[in-house]
């Protein structure tokens, strides 16, 4: 952690009377400008640790994923008779670019291809990729009024700040942060956890919930889609994460939660450390975003895994072209103990803009969101 970030986390910590949410904590550890973890110059993205990264994504493992995902876009965009796509949180760029490659094979590019991303320096690092794609390719720092396109999001609603929660037995607590007494060994953390009583519940009740559980709620994931779902007059959404159902998010045995870091290519579950050089994501509670875009007018299309989204999109036969490097890298797409069944993906429509979406033909576990 920079002194300079130290510094003004304590500051938000003593401005908010010496506890901080956590989810305002994690928001200023990952996109506090200039100094969180995303805004700052940090080689985030790669394939292992000699590449200075933290952690790998499905684009950066293979472009069959990029390549498959288009023909899924490309079918949305026929069908919402819409011409753009929005891409959130588009990391290095790599599934843009393979994405505007596949389109390009299919003969349907579309008129515009926007990057919505609060990095600064991941901005700088997408344009010189999709320099080739000239205009075609755009930025934006946050949604139109009205929106008619195709939305994709790899790996964003993990990133979302989520609050923590705290079930001791017999009242939940929402756990915050706040400042390390003075005299603290020199290698301890400046910062502590503090519980505060709290209204706040999960938004499951099929447990009995076992004595010092501690799991994440996720209001601005769900603020994230009624947003969107409000300017979304015409085409589709498909977001692709790790996560579960609610049932599954919520099981009396996941008593610590899903809260994660990622170093060096390895994982701890302690975010009061190394903050802002680590990354710090929580799994994705698909329940709960599928029950807020249906609030918002969304409809469902589909829910699966991202083996089975993939497989319908094609990728079998992308693989029988590609070289035995290509299929091996590849092959963690959708092997099981990999990202195949932990990564889900969930599509939705506009109002009235409902269709058979190929990637949920086959495996569609919509029924039990």
């Amino acid at each position: 952690m920079t002194a300079v970030l130290e510094a003004h986390l304590r500051r938000r910590i003593q401005a908010a009377g010496g506890w901080l949410p956590f989810d305002d904590f994690m928001a200023e550890a990952l996109y506090a400008p200039e100094l969180g973890y995303y805004s700052s110059h940090r080689q985030t993205f790669g394939l292992g640790p000699q590449s200075g990264s933290d952690f790998v994504t499905a684009p950066e493992l293979s472009p069959l994923f990029g390549h498959a995902l288009a023909r899924q876009l490309a079918q949305a965009l026929r069908l919402t008779h819409t011409q753009e796509i929005w891409e959130f949180g588009a990391g290095s760029g790599a599934l843009a670019e393979q994405v505007l490659d596949r389109l390009t094979e299919l003969g349907q590019l579309p008129e515009r291809y926007v990057i919505v991303d609060l990095s600064g320096t991941l901005k700088a690092r997408q344009q010189q990729r999709l320099a080739r794609f000239g205009e075609r390719v755009q930025w934006c720092s946050a949604l139109p009024e009205r929106l008619e396109a195709v939305v994709i999001g790899n790996e964003v609603l993990d990133a979302m700040p989520v609050k923590l929660l705290h079930f001791d037995g017999q009242r939940w607590w929402e756990r915050g942060v706040a400042l390390a007494p003075p005299g603290q060994p020199e290698d301890a953390s400046a910062f502590v956890w503090l519980d505060h009583a709290t209204a706040l519940r999960p938004p499951y009740d099929g447990n009995a919930w076992v004595a010092g559980t501690v799991t994440e709620i996720h209001p601005h994931a769900k603020a994230w889609i009624r947003t969107l779902a409000a300017c979304l007059a015409r085409g589709a959404v498909f977001l692709i994460d790790y996560g579960f159902t609610d049932a599954e998010y919520y099981h009396p045995q996941r008593i610590g939660g899903t809260l994660m870091c990622h170093h060096r290519h390895k994982a701890d579950a302690d975010p009061l450390r190394q903050v802002g050089e680590k990354d710090i994501t929580a799994h994705v509670n698909f329940t709960g975003i599928a029950l807020a875009g249906q609030d918002a007018g969304l409809s469902v299309l589909g829910f699966t895994t991202q083996a089975h989204f993939l497989l319908n999109c094609g990728i079998a036969e992308l693989l029988q072209q590609a070289d035995l490097r290509e299929r091996a890298m590849a092959q963690k797409l959708l092997t099981e103990h990999e990202m195949g069944e932990l990564f889900k993906v969930i599509g939705f429509a506009a109002e009235g803009q409902e269709f058979d979406a190929i990637g949920f033909e086959q495996g569609d576990r919509s029924h039990r969101l």
